[in-house]
């Protein structure tokens, strides 16, 4: 498991605040206390049969349709338990979850080294349109060393992936202002998606403890 490290640079402290504001004008916390607890609802299951597993928790707003499960091809290849499978993802904030996601160790990496660990983990209902690591080795190498040695330009990247609010996907076409500023725009319906018009959803409806995150197949690039 790779250990995240807790730093906050100056550059995650700037776009920490941003992302609070930005937050707050989306109604962040009125949505969490909005989402459906579903919770303790269901019948007792009957005597000797075998309790369902609890589906992991979806917190978005009461004005979007509740999800059902992680869709898409690549979903298959999360484990089926621990800290990297649906559920454990679901138990940890979105930073600490990709880290214990074996097709996200270089999106973790550029995290890290953007200084936003913190500022993700904190946040609450966002989405995340998360780059395999397949999708950054579709970049040539030296632009890929080269970004990540520019924590401001890193940091408008990874900031453009950030949507400031849960999208279930019943609310995932159609364009949406990211923390960066620029939208992105998604087309589609379950299980077929595409971002930006290239980026494909390859495992979709992933929940985190705040996030509901979109594994993707392109790094997506902001205006300049």
């Amino acid at each position: 498991m790779t250990t995240i490290l807790r730093r906050k640079p100056v550059t995650a402290l700037l776009v920490g605040g941003i992302l609070a504001a930005t937050l707050t004008a989306c109604g962040g916390d009125d949505d969490a206390g909005k989402a459906s607890d579903t919770a303790g609802s269901a019948p007792a299951a009957a005597a000797g049969a075998p309790a369902a597993a609890p589906a992991p928790a979806m917190d978005y707003p009461a004005d979007q349709a509740m999800a059902g499960q992680p869709f898409g091809a690549a979903c298959a290849a999360v484990p089926k338990d621990g800290a990297g499978s649906f559920a454990g993802m679901a138990a940890d904030p979105v930073a600490t979850a990709a880290s214990n996601n074996p097709l996200l160790s270089t999106l973790v990496t550029a995290v890290k080294k953007a200084g936003l660990v913190d500022t993700l983990n904190s946040a609450k209902n966002i989405t995340v349109f998360a780059p395999t690591n397949d999708a950054f080795a579709k970049l040539p190498k030296k632009d890929l060393d080269a970004v990540l040695a520019d924590k401001d330009k890193l940091t408008k990247i990874l900031t453009y992936h950030v949507v400031p609010q849960r999208l279930a996907p019943t609310a995932l076409t159609g364009a949406h202002k990211t923390l960066e500023t620029h939208e992105v725009s998604a087309t589609g319906t379950t299980p077929d998606f595409t971002v930006n018009g290239s980026a494909k959803v390859l495992c979709g409806n992933v929940q985190t403890s705040n996030a509901t995150v979109y594994i993707i197949d392109t790094v997506l690039m902001p205006a300049s």
